[in-house]
């Protein structure tokens, strides 16, 4: 397992909550850890091999959406890697990427195409997911007439939060707001599309974006089992919970105990961590390809 990383030769330029990113000359270095975070807290409690998963499923999704939009990646071949950085291949191997480094946007380009999870939670109360409103009478997991996008803010420290349309475009400018939207939408389209194909419903999931030569382009990770809900096809009803092959399995596992959700998050028992790691296995498998 790969819980921290320490690359002596490289500067440090950031430590997000489950990737430690490094400056490689002009670009970055991202490896994928096996942390894990839930309601914005990191776990103290790792996920084997998640990086290595969650690398692979990007990587994946980087390739099949560059049709729509381009993205960040340069490499992730270790022979592209510097020399003196050969004696980490243990730590490294299957889990990193040579990035550009970009101008990030400071949103979370959420995509919601069903009616779950906070948006089921919201909707039960006031009829309205993140402030639209809804018509009257949905059920949980019931899939919504048109995906929704619903922007949050981006904390690497402490939490998201939802935020309305608007308000991204007097942050960022509309001309950029409406063009992440646009293509945030088109993106779920086209994966939603190859995941039914493959048994699998993508529920919601989220997208960021920065600028790179004042091009859009697509960057940390993409559709995966942390940025996003997996759903069975063939287990799908409308009026509960679904079983699901992401990290919603882990928040459903701390929502029954009587933690608070602020730090320190409990330790997560051995067949909590097995199972986890099962299912974002399955994932990958699902897609085949990856």
């Amino acid at each position: 397992m790969v819980n921290h990383t320490d690359l002596g030769e490289l500067k440090l330029f950031k430590k997000g909550k489950v990737r430690d990113v490094y400056q490689l000359d002009d670009n970055l270095l991202i490896v994928a850890t096996d942390r894990i975070s839930c309601f914005d807290v990191v776990l103290d409690t790792p996920i084997p091999d998640k990086g290595k998963i969650l690398t692979r499923i990007s990587l994946f999704w980087f390739s099949f959406l560059k049709d729509i939009v381009a993205n960040h990646l340069i490499s992730s071949d270790f022979n592209d890697l510097p020399s003196n950085l050969s004696k980490y291949k243990d730590i490294l191997a299957d889990r990193f990427m040579i990035v550009k480094k970009s101008d990030v946007i400071p949103f979370e380009c959420v995509v919601r195409g069903y009616l779950s999870g906070s948006g089921w939670k919201e909707y039960s109360k006031s009829g309205t997911v993140c402030g639209l409103k809804l018509p009257k009478g949905l059920g949980e997991s019931q899939k919504l007439e048109k995906p929704l996008f619903t922007p949050s803010t981006k904390a690497e420290i402490g939490h998201d939060e939802n935020v309305s349309f608007q308000y991204m475009k007097d942050k960022v400018g509309s001309r950029l707001a409406e063009k992440v939207k646009s293509i945030s939408l088109d993106i779920y389209k086209k994966a939603v599309d190859y995941a039914q194909g493959k048994g699998v419903i993508i529920a919601d999931t989220k997208f960021e974006f920065g600028i790179y030569n004042g091009q859009v382009i697509l960057v940390d990770e993409v559709l995966t089992p942390d940025s996003s809900r997996f759903w069975p096809k063939d287990d799908f009803a409308v009026g509960r919970a679904q079983v699901s092959f992401d990290k919603q399995f882990v928040r459903d596992y701390l929502e029954s105990t009587d933690w608070n959700k602020q730090p320190p998050a409990p330790k997560l028992p051995a067949d909590i961590v097995d199972k986890t790691k099962q299912k974002y296995e399955e994932i990958s498998e699902k897609f085949r390809n990856l």
